[in-house]
């Protein structure tokens, strides 16, 4: 195990001196290219010009931020820079507009960080150095205002869809956000987008994506890292820093299902990289008691963490739209592991978002499946396709034996103590989403080899 800490710098003149510990490999992150932000956030500053934005200068710390935070949780392996092949501990050193403001907040984004990510998070803040103090150019003066009234995050998965649809039949005029990650989600996320402007003409929505990459020597001599557990920082951070562009108040939405929120473990082997903390009440509770801290006037909200996906599915404002749209999101969690089986990229059908993709659109699935039947065969339960499905069995047979288990199970992925008063609805929506993933299990054979 080695202890890392990842040191942001404006180009080779900045070389204000950073102490480091002697058991701490230092690297440095260069945040310019040339005379240009590198890392995308150049080209997301510019494209938030283009839409009539000027975030603020904190805004604009979101993104030098959610770099170091994403450059380190995807360059810095677990397998060799952990004693237990999970926990990492990472130093940050972040150079920032107001180091105060941001220093007086270093302990709620700690915390958000190591519940997101289950690594050990220290952040330090410095000014940013001379002839960097102001990173944002202001959009040109026009008599129009920027139409939108919200930002949604865009993902290109059926929730973020149902919460685009809903909101723009709801004459919402949203900024969808995006991070332009590998082909098949960027796909995705084009042909949705494209499929909402075709049918609704006469909005003025938009959408903004960032696309993110480091050189894989960031950190000399150590192997990447592809669990990935730090993404929704960068997703909110984006979402966040677009939103500070607004001329007052805004709301970021969080379209998720309040199974995948809670992400309560199926078995005592939901371990690591499969308990995702993506959109759970407390990191959400954490980003908003940053947002104020920070006096950034924001907050996040996931409209939908009382419903289970097939309620999200059976409510959607458009069911024509979505019916249509539906079978171009992506929902899987590796939907590039098909190509090492000779299988369809897209859908496995067997991990955990899809089976809850399934359960949702029972009876009117269009999606294509690399596992297309449940049913046709014994699913090995030593094996990718048999593990999700045993576990979700497991889950199911577990709470239609003992309901009350809901109300203690649901504490179980991280503390709820910032909304008492949601604790029955959240035990109840943990009941019906594993309730309607049962009613697709229903009949499927699972053993071990």
């Amino acid at each position: 195990m080695r202890r890392h800490v990842i040191i942001g710098r404006f180009g080779p003149d900045d070389r204000t001196r950073v102490p480091k510990a002697r058991d701490e490999t230092a690297s440095p992150l260069q945040l310019i290219r040339g005379e240009h932000l590198d890392h995308g956030i150049g080209h997301a500053l510019d494209d938030l010009k283009a839409l009539g934005l000027t975030p603020s200068e904190i805004g604009a710390d979101m993104l030098l931020v959610a770099a170091h935070v994403h450059a380190a949780d995807t360059r810095l392996s677990r397998s060799t820079e952990s004693q237990d092949a999970w926990t990492r501990e990472i130093r940050l050193v972040v150079p920032v507009s107001d180091p105060g403001r941001w220093s007086a907040n270093a302990g709620v984004l700690t915390r958000a960080l190591n519940f997101l990510t289950g690594d050990r998070w220290s952040v330090g803040f410095r000014k940013r150095p001379k002839g960097f103090s102001k990173l944002v150019s202001p959009a040109a003066p026009s008599l129009i205002a920027p139409p939108f009234d919200g930002v949604s995050l865009f993902s290109g998965g059926l929730d973020s869809l149902i919460g685009a649809i809903d909101t723009l039949e709801a004459r919402g005029v949203p900024l969808l956000v995006s991070h332009a990650g590998e082909g098949l989600v960027s796909k995705s996320q084009d042909l949705c987008f494209d499929g909402l402007k075709a049918a609704y003409k006469s909005s003025s929505f938009d959408r903004l994506r960032m696309w993110m990459s480091f050189d894989s020597e960031l950190v000399k001599g150590v192997g990447s890292e592809d669990t990935t557990r730090g993404r929704s920082f960068l997703f909110f951070s984006l979402g966040v820093a677009a939103g500070s562009g607004f001329a007052g108040d805004f709301v970021l939405k969080v379209p998720e299902n309040g199974l995948i929120a809670l992400n309560v473990p199926l078995d005592r082997l939901r371990l690591g990289a499969l308990s995702t903390r993506t959109t759970h009440p407390f990191y959400i509770a954490r980003w908003n008691e940053l947002l104020r801290g920070l006096g950034i006037p924001g907050r996040l909200e996931n409209p939908y963490w009382d419903k289970t996906k097939g309620q999200m599915v059976a409510a959607c404002a458009n069911p024509g739209l979505l019916k249509q749209l539906a079978p171009v999101s992506l929902s899987c969690s590796s939907p590039s592991k098909g190509r090492w089986t000779k299988k369809p990229q897209g859908h496995c059908g067997y991990c955990l978002p899809c089976l809850i993709r399934r359960a949702s659109l029972i009876n009117k699935d269009r999606t294509t499946y690399g596992l297309p039947n449940l049913h046709g065969s014994v699913l090995d339960t030593k094996q990718a396709e048999g593990q999700q499905v045993r576990s979700f069995q497991i889950a199911v047979d577990r709470i239609e034996k003992r309901p009350e288990l809901a109300k203690m199970l649901i504490h179980k992925p991280g503390p709820l103590y910032d909304e008492p008063g949601r604790h029955d609805q959240l035990a109840d929506v943990y009941r019906r989403g594993l309730a309607e993933v049962g009613v697709l299990l229903k009949g499927v054979r699972t053993a071990p080899s």
